[in-house]
């Protein structure tokens, strides 16, 4: 079959004749801002088949619809709820696919055999422009051979396609790079079968909850039918057997260098492409730019295919924002064989005249990294400028002349004014997270402690898997405290009064140590048991 090459910039019939080639129940390439699709007739069943034959593709993988706008939703599905118009009114034209009931025009072999339908409107002005010339909404999945890297130029879709299809339109490269995310409207809450170009927090800003489904990070088990692509299958994967190193980029760099083979590529953020001199070597972005990896992550699992490398190791990153669709489109690639090299990461909470310097001993015995958030804190206010300009800026003049912060005068300020102290804390714990990633970056330590006396309250504890809160009977605390502190035992009690009880901490913390014992060195040996047991838990 002779595959004609469509240049709508250079031609102005190519719009038409591309159109005419979808109405006849042809095969055309097109280009939208997630990757090139394989599209036809989503209503022509014969046109349909041809996608799945031309693709090897599984015929229980369902399809989606591409449609040039929100009005066409009703000419594919029905009982479309006001949410889908909702989004469809924030983010279409754009690489969001929405799950509905379909109409019985919709044959099951586009939708994989299930009763809904995803629908799209992409974000690029050609390809609508054809859809709407063709007068059909046009069924594309992804243009690559079932089972490899997603193409996102014209020339990945001519290295799999020529010869199969009927056109191929070149609409330049894509700006997105990996394919739609998917929800599903038809459950409540909402529920992420895919993540891809709409990052899920996106989502959930209009929607609230939004649940993620088991098969966006991990392989479903046989006999489980899939509800959106690329849920069921191995996807996006080269010929090279892929291994994907999760954990902080310097960490994840570390280990693959440790562990590479001599004929083994990597795909890595490239501040650590020079880790690897002597392998292929493809970078995927800076590590703190999820748009950078979401554009090259297919173009490098695509490329090794060019080379004899007899494996590839990747760098993943975290599942913030487009993090979640790179994370996935990597671990798919892989069939889900990942490296895990982050540490556990255990918070460590409690009220004072408890003992918890006692519990992080115990970590550091167990080869624990502990990390003091108080005392982190203090020195950002001596060497981070951001977050010393954000203080002033909001409460003015408070640093003294050699530069030291003024306590004194912003405890003025905040202490007497919930609402100055929550801007403080935002301020605080805005840039505190971003410090102690880098530290647990720097070391190897297997767990890490994090030692925040707001733990809870602050939003810190979601950067642990554990939580164990430290706690003592109060007339024990008033004790230490004053004992510590030498401070009278009135004043002693007020402090012990006014913070949290252990109700507070048995409810919202998944592990709780009560020192009750004689003195400090029992304790620590009862916490170095209990932390034991911790790691063993979570190392199973």
């Amino acid at each position: 079959m002779e595959t004609i090459i469509f240049h709508p910039e250079k031609d102005t019939n190519a719009i038409a004749e591309a159109a005419a080639i979808l109405r006849r129940g042809g095969l055309l390439g097109i280009p939208t801002e997630t990757v090139y699709g394989l599209g036809a007739d989503g209503l022509n069943e014969g046109a349909v088949r041809r996608i799945f034959e031309a693709k090897g593709r599984p015929q229980d993988n369902p399809l989606i619809l591409h449609v040039p706008d929100a009005g066409w939703l009703e000419r594919c599905c029905v009982d479309v709820p006001e949410t889908a118009y909702a989004l469809a009114e924030k983010f279409w034209p754009g690489p969001l696919t929405m799950i509905l009931p379909r109409r019985d025009c919709v044959p099951l072999r586009t939708t994989g055999g299930l009763d809904t339908v995803g629908v799209r409107c992409p974000d690029h002005p050609v390809t609508r422009a054809i859809i709407q010339a063709a007068g059909v909404p046009v069924a594309a999945p992804s243009g690559n051979t079932s089972g490899r890297p997603s193409p996102t130029c014209a020339r990945h879709m001519m290295e799999d396609m020529m010869g199969k299809i009927d056109g191929i339109v070149d609409g330049g490269d894509c700006a997105v790079g990996v394919e739609s995310t998917i929800i599903d409207l038809t459950v409540q809450p909402p529920r992420l079968l895919r993540p891809g170009g709409l990052p899920l927090e996106a989502l959930e800003a209009v929607l609230g909850t939004v649940a993620v489904d088991k098969a966006v990070r991990q392989k479903l088990a046989d006999g489980e039918k899939a509800k959106a692509p690329g849920m069921k299958y191995r996807h996006y994967a080269p010929r090279a057997a892929v291994t994907v190193v999760t954990g902080t980029p310097g960490r994840s760099a570390r280990w693959i260098r440790a562990h590479l083979p001599e004929k083994a590529g990597v795909i890595c953020f490239d501040e650590y492409a020079p880790l690897f001199a002597g392998h292929i070597v493809h970078r995927l972005g800076a590590a703190d730019d999820k748009l950078a990896q979401a554009q090259h992550v297919f173009d490098a699992l695509r490329t090794f295919d060019d080379t004899d490398v007899e494996a590839i190791f990747a760098q993943c990153p975290d599942e913030s924002g487009l993090g979640l669709a790179v994370s996935n489109r990597l671990k798919k690639a892989a069939g889900f064989h990942t490296v895990d090299v982050s540490p556990l990461v255990i918070g460590f909470t409690g009220p004072t005249g408890a003992g918890k310097t006692c519990a992080l001993r115990a970590l550091e015995r167990l080869g624990g990294l502990v990390l003091d958030c108080d005392a982190v804190y203090h020195e950002l206010l001596r060497t981070d400028t951001e977050l010393r300009g954000a203080i002033a800026g909001a409460f003015g003049d408070v640093f003294a002349e050699d530069g030291s912060l003024d306590r004194q005068k912003l405890g003025t300020v905040v202490f007497g004014d919930p609402a100055a102290l929550e801007t403080l804390n935002a301020i605080i714990y805005d840039r505190l997270p971003r410090e102690l990633r880098r530290r647990m970056d720097g070391s190897d330590a297997p767990v890490v402690g994090i030692d925040a006396i707001n733990l809870i309250e602050s939003g810190l504890r979601d950067m642990c898997r554990r939580t164990v809160a430290v706690t003592a009977p109060p007339e024990v605390r008033v004790r230490r405290i004053m004992a510590r502190d030498h401070i009278p035992e009135d004043y002693a009690r007020l402090r012990v009064q006014a913070q949290k009880d252990e109700k507070f901490y048995r409810t919202h913390c998944t592990d709780v140590l009560v020192n009750d014992c004689a003195d400090a060195a029992a304790f620590e040996q009862r916490a170095y048991r209990a932390l034991e047991t911790i790691l063993k838990e979570e190392q199973a």
